[in-house]
């Protein structure tokens, strides 16, 4: 018999709810049959199974919040099947250090197995003699994992954990309730210049290893690094007024006043109050303007069908793309974001436009990259595609990161102007409503009418709203780019011209 656990499925990712458990007892299991459907944060991911044989009991069900190193289902591998036999168990040596090694599994999406087997003699030496493992930190930050306690094996042969952790991955051990596994080799590591057990230390604080700026050669990241990181976030959200997250007051007991139903929020609700709680400490300002977009919308129906038969919608949100890509060459100061830490303004040299997309889940913002390299056709296809991968659960993690701007349209379902919140660290977005005919005053109308030579015209009007962060972005530079936007569409020839 033997223990199946949730294994680490990307460097920023601890916990998931289960969607749909895909095997029950009695079923044969083979190594890498999908076995779990789990939601994290912002992605559905399928959870292969990293052992074979008959699956004895089920310890998850739909609904269930789980974590890394939870066990999953217990499987007898002496009932496995023959075209999937257990692998045998790698011996590791007693100095190597515990830790884990994540692996990049599918095109796009971070996710990794744990590979099970019986414990070396050693780590069970180790797991003996160190039954709790916290993680010490002399700056008064101190974390330790819920649910998964790691323990480092003795150093038994005078090596340094530093270098201990640089020894082959297909080496690294590691200890999660009391299940040992060795890691497979890693064929494609995280761009972030650290050691397995610096990427522990910044997992178990909350960190995320890709911001953290290292002082070691060539920029390699050391665990002071990832310390000295946590304090500032702290500092940071001290400075702004409290916790980063929002301190609620106890709630009354609304049965006193009827019958209520209370319910889970689910992984992607939780992950976007979190982050538009951190979001909202930002110093935001909105500044609203019209499009006169007639002119426009008889060229997107004109153009439409030929879209359409490249596989894409000729949609206003797609040109307000390409429209955006192209004012962040003008504006370099919207495709930026803010350092404070080291007092820097990080300008980006690439743009990559997020869309908001409303999908049963909640919002989530797949991720045009090089937008301004694209043509009109170009986005309006990626943009349906992501739309669509995003809508059924199909959007990876890695579609939806590096956005340096953000595009949320709500014409679609109504309202006249918005607030939209900045999509930190972005510095600002830019937010649509719904379009609508409106008499607008032309000096130049053919029919002249009154004394001032003039005439009311029916206009397509479009609501813009722009919001940025004023810390980086002064208010008249808010108007110059929205304007510009806003002659963009109401001139498609500029386009052409300037962008």
């Amino acid at each position: 018999m033997i223990d199946f656990t949730l294994p680490e499925l990307g460097e920023d990712i601890t916990s998931g709810d289960v969607l749909r458990v895909m095997v029950k007892p009695g079923d044969i299991v083979a190594k890498d049959q999908p076995i779990l459907e789990l939601e994290t944060d912002k992605a559905t991911i399928e959870v292969p199974s990293s052992v074979a044989g008959q699956v004895k009991e089920v310890k998850v069900k739909a609904g269930d919040k789980v974590k890394v190193g939870q066990v999953i289902l217990s499987v007898d591998q002496g009932a496995a099947p023959a075209e999937a036999p257990a692998q045998p168990a790698r011996q590791a040596p007693a100095a190597q250090t515990a830790t884990s090694s994540p692996r990049r599994a599918g095109t796009q999406s971070d996710t990794s197995e744990a590979r099970a087997s019986p414990p070396p003699p050693s780590a069970e030496r180790a797991v003996a003699a160190n039954t709790a493992a916290r993680v010490p930190d002399d700056s008064g930050l101190e974390s330790q994992v819920e649910g998964a306690r790691r323990v480092t094996a003795p150093d038994k042969a005078g090596v340094r954990p530093e270098q201990a952790a640089e020894e082959p991955r297909s080496k690294v051990v590691e200890i999660t309730r009391g299940t040992r596994a060795p890691s497979e080799p890693a064929p494609e590591l995280s761009p972030a210049p650290a050691a397995p057990s610096v990427r522990r230390m910044a997992r178990e604080l909350g960190v995320d290893i890709t911001e953290v700026v290292g002082s070691g050669p060539s920029g390699r990241i050391s665990i002071e690094d990832v310390k000295a990181h946590a304090k500032r976030l702290m500092t940071g959200a001290a400075q702004r007024g409290g916790k980063t997250a929002a301190a609620a007051e106890p709630l009354p007991d609304f049965s006193r006043w009827g019958e209520v139903d209370r319910q889970p929020m689910r992984a992607v609700r939780r992950k976007t109050a979190e982050h538009l709680t951190a979001a909202w400490a930002v110093p935001h300002v909105t500044q609203h303007d019209l499009a006169d977009i007639t002119a426009l919308e008889e060229l997107r129906k004109r153009f439409a069908k030929e879209v359409e038969a490249a596989g894409g919608q000729l949609t206003v949100t797609a040109i307000a793309v390409k429209v955006v890509a192209a004012a962040l060459k003008v504006f370099p100061q919207f495709n930026a974001s803010l350092d404070l830490a080291a007092e820097e303004i990080v300008y980006k040299k690439y743009v990559n436009v997020g869309v908001a997309v409303d999908t049963d889940r909640g919002l989530l913002v797949p991720v045009i990259r090089d937008a301004d390299t694209k043509n009109l056709t170009e986005l309006s296809v990626e943009l349906s595609e992501l739309a669509a991968k995003a809508r059924t659960r199909k959007i990876t993690l890695d579609e939806m990161r590096g956005g340096t701007f953000s595009v949320s349209n709500l014409g679609g379902i109504g309202g006249t102007a918005f607030t939209p919140i900045i999509n930190v660290p972005e510095v600002a977005i830019l937010g649509i409503s719904r379009a609508r005919m409106e008499p607008l005053w032309r000096a130049d109308a053919e029919r002249h009418r009154g004394s001032a030579g003039g005439a009311f015209v029916p206009r397509l009007m479009l609501p813009l709203s722009l919001s940025y962060d004023h810390r980086a972005i002064d208010g008249a530079d808010g108007i110059r780019f929205l304007r510009w936007v806003v002659e963009a569409l109401e001139q498609p020839f500029l386009l052409a011209l300037h962008g």
